[in-house]
């Protein structure tokens, strides 16, 4: 689905290309004209093949997410409570080691202003230039006759999709600073009259765009033909439609109004019609002969409920009539590269490990009773993190062994101390590794030890192939890749009926339903083996544990950074979650135990969790720009 998109020639960073007269005063000469500079728009819309042309460029600013932040980052999962940045210290001036030190401005935010590699960052210009093109497009669909009238209403239909999911994403990064432009614009438009939409008023109109989309009949449920892949359909309106409202009615967002209700019957109606045309969750190891070997070591034991899970997240969705994963919603057209060289144990092949779980999130993981580890109503009793506030009815979890006992999720996710790899290892062991040692360069089975010292994956202060926590991310790589086994990372899942059922719950617990709210939980917790949530749990209990919940099923999705922001205050902050990250400081005893205690990843407080860290910044002189032309600041707090 790819194209030039030369017709659109705006220069990266401008936001009025949609708005601002001073821009389509000096660009109306290449909006007048087509993809290759030669014919008009007219005659665009006039011939079948440049009209499927400009959709394409609809597509164009889809996002990979992923590993593909800039040099190869988790971007919000980094700069969230999930997980620490091993670049933060081995490359300060990129976007983790900027937003850790707080060196942010509306002028030059390290979120925003970084390369768009893939379609990630520079949000600001590349959203509303993907907006303006499917307005435009939508403007003039309905007149096309050069198309047949089928094919005409699926290419509306994608349209609306397509500007439903930007317009959230927008949202989503930046809040009520938007807003609603339905027509294309004109570059003599009064930009004068243009209002802040509230987040509410803005959700509404994705909902309506995405009611479009889904009330036409050409649009299909699910794409099951290779040659289309990453062409959207029904099942990504309805999870837009799922989590924006859910967004919507959050406290951050709701503006003082109970939207709860709502929220709960549009995501009940979103998850019932996923299910009526056969979206369902992974529930099945499909390729034992990888995922259940003897050298895939997820889990103890060769748990099949964890390999079950790592297999999910490192295969991509096929696109078939009936496809192995009915789980996928919607993925990313682009791979995730070879992320054991850039995202997983960085010592494997002696570059850098990215990604390092936080104690934070490893701590979040149950023991296999279905207990929490920690009181989730108040986790830790120091604002540090150090004193963790275990849950008294959890007698299965033993500080002295934190590693035994856990949901499955978390031996599918987290490489800790003493699991296990194999793979090519570009390295001779050292006596300094016991573990290990004798071991020549080759393809092995290495035991990961990360204590204090362990000279190739022990926890280090700065070594870009180390971990900064004590954990290396373990859920998106594939259990035997390395550079003999080439398995790159599979495409990112952008939306995932795990989620959906989750918001269903979350909206459900928030307005009150209860027991459908707990069943919803249950079926993801079942998935994986984990017991039912207890019985009779008050309201605010089963907040929680929905919230729970959602950061151990969606750990390192890209979830969390927006969770823990809508659940916050307008005039709340980041404090209890973002401010501090931890690590297990492991020390290897002279008989080959261990001990175990914590330490802060930095002797400082990250900086980025301060009230105006809720939202980006729109770009300074977009801003500025606003301001004289309509004489109201939309400046997001403290930018």
């Amino acid at each position: 689905m790819k194209s030039s998109n030369t017709f659109f020639n705006m220069k990266a960073g401008v936001l009025f290309l949609v708005f601002l007269p001073a821009v389509f005063a000096s660009c109306k000469k290449a909006l007048d004209s087509a993809p290759d500079g030669k014919i008009s728009l007219d005659e665009v819309f006039s011939d079948s093949v440049k009209v499927a042309a400009y959709l394409n460029t609809c597509y164009d600013n889809m996002p990979a997410k992923g590993t593909r932040y800039f040099f190869w980052s988790r971007g919000p999962v980094v700069w969230s409570d999930e997980a620490w940045d091993t670049d933060a210290e081995a490359e300060p001036t990129l976007s983790a080691g900027r937003m850790y030190s707080g060196n942010a401005a509306a002028s030059n935010h390290p979120a925003m202003d970084v390369s768009a590699d893939a379609g990630n960052g520079s949000y600001w210009a590349r959203y509303w230039n993907a907006i303006y093109n499917c307005s435009y497009f939508l403007s003039r669909i309905r007149d096309v006759t050069a198309v047949d009238a089928s094919v005409r209403n699926r290419w509306k239909a994608e349209a609306h999709a397509l500007r439903a999911y930007y317009y959230s994403e927008l949202l989503k990064w930046f809040g009520a600073v938007l807003p609603i432009q339905s027509a294309p614009y004109n570059y003599k438009d009064d930009f004068t009259s243009l209002k802040k939409a509230s987040y509410y008023e803005v959700t509404k109109f994705i909902i309506a765009d995405c009611d479009s989309a889904l009330a036409t009949g050409e649009l299909p449920w699910r794409i099951d033909n290779p040659g289309e892949a990453g062409r959207v359909q029904k099942a990504l309106a309805e999870a837009i439609k799922s989590k924006m409202i859910l967004f919507a009615a959050s406290p951050l967002n709701n503006g003082g109004q109970d939207y709860w209700q709502e929220a709960y019957q549009i995501n009940k109606a979103s998850l019932q019609h996923l299910r009526d045309n056969g979206y369902a969750l992974y529930n099945k190891v499909n390729f034992p002969q990888t995922y259940l070997a003897d050298n895939a070591f997820i889990g103890p034991d060769k748990n099949e409920k964890a390999a079950l899970y790592n297999e999910y997240f490192t295969q991509s969705m096929a696109y078939a009539n009936q496809p192995v994963d009915k789980e996928t919603i919607y993925q990313s057209r682009d791979g995730q590269g070879n992320i054991w060289d850039i995202d997983g144990i960085g010592a494997q092949d002696g570059y850098k490990s990215g990604t390092c779980p936080s104690q934070e999130l490893v701590d979040a993981y149950e023991t296999t009773n279905g207990l929490p580890v920690l009181d989730l109503a108040n986790p830790y009793l120091d604002e540090q993190h150090l004193e963790p506030n275990y849950n008294p009815d959890n007698k299965q979890y033993d500080p002295a062994r934190p590693y035994e006992n856990r949901d499955p999720r978390f031996y599918a996710s987290i490489y800790y101390n003493g699991s296990k790899r194999y793979c090519l290892w570009n390295f001779d062991e050292a006596p300094e590794s016991p573990e290990n040692y004798p071991a020549a360069k080759g393809v092995r089975t290495r035991i990961i030890a990360t204590y204090v010292g362990e000279p190739q994956t022990g926890i280090d202060p700065a070594v870009r192939k180390a971990t900064r926590t004590g954990y290396f991310e373990r859920k998106f790589l594939h259990p035997t890749s390395s550079n003999n086994n080439v398995v790159g990372g599979a495409n990112w899942k952008l939306f995932r009926l795990g989620e959906v059922l989750l918001n269903f719950a979350e909206a459900a617990a928030e307005a009150g339903q209860l027991g459908e709210a707990a069943e919803a939980v249950n079926e993801i917790r079942r998935r994986v083996g984990m017991p039912d949530l207890p019985a009779g749990l008050s309201k605010e209990q089963l907040i929680l544990r929905v919230r729970h919940e959602r950061r151990v099923e969606l750990a390192m999705e890209e979830n969390r950074y927006f969770d823990v922001r809508r659940w916050t205050s307008p005039g709340g902050d980041l404090a209890k979650t973002d401010k501090w990250i931890t690590a297990a400081e492991i020390k290897r005893n002279a008989n080959g135990s261990y001990s175990f205690g914590r330490r802060v990843v930095r002797p400082t407080p990250r900086a980025c969790y301060t009230n105006k860290f809720l939202w980006l910044p729109i770009p300074l002189n977009e801003a500025s720009i606003l301001l004289s032309n309509t004489g109201v600041n939309w400046q997001n707090p403290g930018w």
